[in-house]
């Protein structure tokens, strides 16, 4: 809710529930419209219609009314309402009154935001997240008083017992042009991670201060022996190399944490209990289709209708999400029995085309548009760790510390293979002329595609997993916990801030948009902000175990867990 100056209160994010409760906008302006010419009201106009209101007094009227009427139904009454939302201020204004006044936002530069869209982001996610908040409270409530009936202890809501810390060696051996097993010998699986970087004059120091998170490993979850495939043992050694697995750090207290509303049970009749309304959101979960970790997670299509999901099973399932989340199809190339022969890392698409990375070095191509056909294989010449799809190129982050470009249109596919790092290549973000990529190596390198060379490279105290490019801003989570805010503008990319939102441990995914930020860590929690500076925490759900990537398309949220399925949020029908 928000107070209005003349005391009133107002809530602009929750939409009209009944159709008695909409505003009657054609009988308010009804004979005292402009005609289709005029490019403004006047306040002169006669008559008793809300344009015969002085301007100022219409727009603040319109300031009350939720965003997404104010775009798409105000301009079909008239041209002069519909001005109404091409007022940048009034969309300033709004914007600022759902973040509150002591934020800074936008967080990057204010030139070419797109306002209007990221007021009616900012208003849905409120609208879903903060109930979706509330539910998940009065549910954890209801549980904890149940158990203190039946003389039971109320389950503890921390983000997860510390796991033994430990320290690694920073790996700086050479291993290019070596098998996976080769490399794993070579990296070393005790690496330093997190180390202070010590600064070089012809790079940029960054250094948050302060006392990091505590650092620790986290343990590995054991399959059965009959589950485990042909070289798992080495897969795992890489990725203990590569990945550098953390425990929670010393616990923090955050207002915003909720107990998970899907917990287990204790065994045997559920309790009665007071109805409470349903949430706006519904939790689907997608869970047979997987036998190991699921690693990566991506919606494609445009509406969040499908998604993929990728494993340590070496499988890519692909999933209808009409029909409540039905298994599609396992996709597969000729004489294979998995989609890879390695863990499936990462995932990415453009328009039909899906592409997968493994642990097996390589990247397969998918056509969506075929049911999910084999498109094509490209060799790289080490694991691949993080894909992005371009509209003419396709970007392979991998662990020898390449940034390589494909042209996917042609036989030999290999573009351009780029030496940016001295350790392994974690996460890419890049539009049609620059590429941003972030390593182990602590550093973030900016690479212009068209001149053909790096224009800057920065160092950090802390390496970034995931990375999320919206406008001109770059979000990163790093392997501390924090997150990181670049801006991002003719090549130049300039660090603004790092924040603390609560996460102890690595952030595996990150999505950033105009009006929203969504992220999930290895502590097993996804959170979802309002992306302002510092973010607005709405809502924390709290998982059974580390969550490995998200995935976010028309206000969908799908989550890849470490408990092997794959959950999905959207709005309830």
């Amino acid at each position: 809710m928000v107070d209005d100056q003349d005391g009133s209160s107002f809530d602009p994010v929750k939409p009209p529930t009944t159709e008695t409760s909409r505003p009657d906008l054609q009988g308010l302006v009804s004979g005292v419209c402009p005609s289709s010419t005029e490019a403004s009201p006047s306040p002169s106009v006669e008559g008793n219609g809300l344009l015969s209101l002085p301007w100022e007094m219409v727009a603040r009227i319109a300031s009350h009314l939720p965003a997404q009427c104010v775009i798409t139904v105000l301009p079909k009454v008239c041209q002069a309402l519909g001005n109404v939302g091409k007022d940048s201020t009034a969309w300033q204004l709004r914007a600022h009154r759902l973040t509150g006044s002591r934020v800074g936002f936008p967080v990057g530069p204010r030139e070419d935001f797109d306002w209007p869209n990221s007021c009616l982001e900012m208003e849905q996610l409120i609208t879903c997240w903060a109930d979706q908040a509330d539910w998940a409270a009065r549910q954890a409530r209801q549980d904890d008083e149940e158990r203190g009936r039946d003389g039971q202890e109320p389950e503890p809501r921390g983000d997860g017992a510390p796991g033994a810390e430990g320290q690694e060696e920073e790996g700086g051996l050479d291993v290019e042009g070596v098998g996976v097993a080769a490399q794993e010998v070579a990296f070393g699986v005790h690496d330093v991670m997190d180390v202070a970087m010590e600064g070089e004059d012809e790079e940029m120091q960054l250094d948050r201060g302060g006392n990091p998170h505590a650092v620790a490993r986290e343990e590995m979850e054991e399959r059965p022996e009959e589950a485990l495939m042909e070289g798992e043992r080495n897969e795992r050694a890489l990725f203990d190399a590569m990945e550098g697995r953390e425990g929670a750090a010393d616990g923090v207290d955050h207002p915003e944490d909720l107990a998970d509303p899907r917990r287990q049970r204790d065994a045997g009749e559920e309790p009665s209990r007071s109805p409470s309304p349903p949430p706006a959101l519904e939790c689907i979960s997608l869970a047979s289709g997987h036998i190991a970790q699921v690693n990566s997670v991506l919606l494609v299509g445009g509406e969040g209708a499908v998604c993929a999901s990728g494993s340590r099973d070496r499988n890519v399932n692909l999933w209808d999400l009409r029909e409540g989340g039905t298994l599609q199809r396992r996709l597969g190339g000729q004489g294979l029995f998995s989609t890879h022969r390695g863990w499936v890392w990462c995932l990415a698409s453009r328009g039909p085309m899906l592409a997968s990375g493994s642990f097996d070095s390589t990247v397969r191509l998918w056509d969506l548009e075929a049911g999910g056909a084999e498109k094509g294989l490209i060799m790289a010449r080490a694991a691949v760790l993080c894909l992005s799809c371009q509209t003419d190129v396709l970007l392979a982050g991998t662990f020898d510390k390449r940034v390589s470009i494909y042209d996917t249109r042609v036989a030999e596919p290999l573009v351009k293979s780029l030496r940016l790092h001295s350790n392994a290549v974690m996460c890419l973000a890049a539009d049609d002329q620059y590429i941003v990529s972030g390593s182990k190596d602590r550093t973030v390198v900016i690479y212009d595609r068209r001149a053909g060379k790096a224009l800057k490279k920065l160092r950090l105290s802390s390496y970034l997993l995931s990375m999320s490019y919206s406008g001109s801003e770059v979000w990163a989570g790093d392997n501390r916990g924090m997150l990181h805010a670049f801006s991002m503008q003719a090549g130049v990319l300039k660090p603004l801030s790092q924040f603390d939102v609560g996460h102890t441990s690595l952030v595996t995914g990150i999505h950033k948009s105009p009006g929203s930020l969504y992220t999930c860590s290895s502590d097993c929690t996804i959170k979802v902000h309002l992306p302002c500076a510092p973010p607005r925490t709405l809502c924390t759900l709290h998982h059974q175990t580390g969550v490995n990537g998200l995935s976010v398309e028309a206000g969908v949220l799908a989550v890849a867990s470490g408990d092997m399925c794959v959950e999905v949020w959207r709005a309830r029908k």
